[in-house]
């Protein structure tokens, strides 16, 4: 039977403003009163639901996108889009609030900047997820409740409450985080204790090494912003000796498995033992023992043009997940996710530079090159 899943959470309005090539530096052409040209706007669905859920739908899995927007103008785009790929049915609207958007900086050779709104996110509670469709589902996905405040507040009681409900429908659960702004309320939030009581009730954990290290060592985080120099923190991090640790405390605080994403270096991953992965959904066809207490870094594949990171680490999660719904190991699920991320970063969008999972196969069983090999 095919596998059945559901990608909820956070949802938006991607809005991508070509940048000229050899424009200059950001600093020199975000200046008051200057006027930039700029290309076409490059418009799409992001956020977890539809970059992780859509880029699931690629590969052929079963997925339902439960996210929550407006009755308003980027409300209607937002479900146009999803429409072009008959995913629309399950979002959920909210007649008085308004949909969320991201207006996303990506100049070329410089990291991402987002102007983002929360909208409907903001509301969203996990009730929205009946329990009917959890019973259906062999695995949730659920990304991004640092942006959305229901889902972190009062320790994460109601993020931990939606995982619980899924696991007693027989469900698998998967989790991604966002990246944290230090002014807001999130950035407040201790989440450390939110992890202590969501990641028992997590199987795939799949957050970005900076959102991690933000969350549970704030002066690891703050020693890497240092060392950036206002750069990328993943090109100054060692996957061996600081990601790596990070992995395994979120197997201490009871993950099932952790995919860790560390930018262009690539992906560090780590699994429990075969007794927590034994507690995995029968509906996901994982070898507890094939999976048990293993470890290893995923180095990033040579890519032959960067127009856009935008979406690259939520598509491979989603080729993470469906290489796992397949009943593959653990090392060729961080490869083709690996894989999946470096096509995706050759399109200005999420979903168009996607590939399947045997043509992703093939290329790298003909030798694609990885880097530092």
């Amino acid at each position: 039977m095919t596998p059945k899943v559901i990608a909820a959470g956070h949802i938006c309005l991607d809005v991508t403003p070509v940048f000229p090539k050899n424009g200059g530096e950001l600093r020199e052409l975000l200046v008051p009163g200057r006027l930039v040209q700029m290309g076409p706007a490059d418009v799409h669905t992001g956020g977890s639901v539809a970059n992780t859920g859509l880029g699931l739908k690629a590969l052929g899995v079963d997925v339902r996108l439960m996210g929550k927007v407006g009755a308003d103008a980027f409300g209607g785009m937002v479900r146009e889009i999803l429409d072009c790929h008959g995913a629309s049915g399950d979002l959920i609207v909210d007649g008085e609030g308004t949909t969320s958007y991201s207006i996303v900086l990506s100049p070329p050779g410089v990291d991402r900047i987002f102007l983002h709104h929360p909208g409907a996110n903001a509301t969203f509670t996990g009730a929205e997820i009946p329990d009917e469709a959890l019973a259906e589902a062999s695995l949730l996905h659920f990304g991004y409740p640092p942006l959305m405040p229901e889902m972190y507040r009062r320790d994460g009681e109601r993020l931990a409450e939606l995982f619980r409900r899924a696991r007693a429908a027989g469900c698998a659960t998967s989790l991604d985080l966002a990246a944290v702004d230090p002014t807001t309320e999130a950035g407040r939030t201790d989440w450390r204790r939110v992890l202590e009581r969501v990641l028992p009730e997590v199987d795939f954990f799949v957050p970005s090494v900076e959102e991690l290290a933000y969350m549970l060592d704030r002066p690891l985080w703050e020693a890497w912003c240092r060392r950036s120099g206002g750069g990328s923190l993943t090109d100054v991090i060692d996957p061996e000796t600081e990601a790596m640790p990070l992995a395994r405390r979120c197997l201490e605080l009871g993950a099932g498995a952790v995919l860790l994403k560390c930018g262009a270096p690539g992906l560090c991953w780590c699994t429990s033992s075969g007794a927590r992965l034994a507690r995995v959904s029968s509906r996901v066809p994982l070898e507890a023992e094939r999976w048990a207490d293993k470890a290893g870094f995923q180095p990033s594949f040579r890519l032959e043009r960067v127009l856009s990171a935008t979406g690259a680490g939520d598509t491979c999660i989603a080729a993470f997940l469906a290489a796992a719904l397949e009943g593959c190991g653990p090392e060729e699920c961080a490869a083709l996710a690996a894989a999946q991320g470096a096509c995706c970063v050759e399109a200005y969008d999420a979903i168009s530079g996607l590939h399947t999972l045997p043509w992703l196969r093939e290329k790298i069983a003909a030798g694609w090159t990885q880097q530092g090999i």
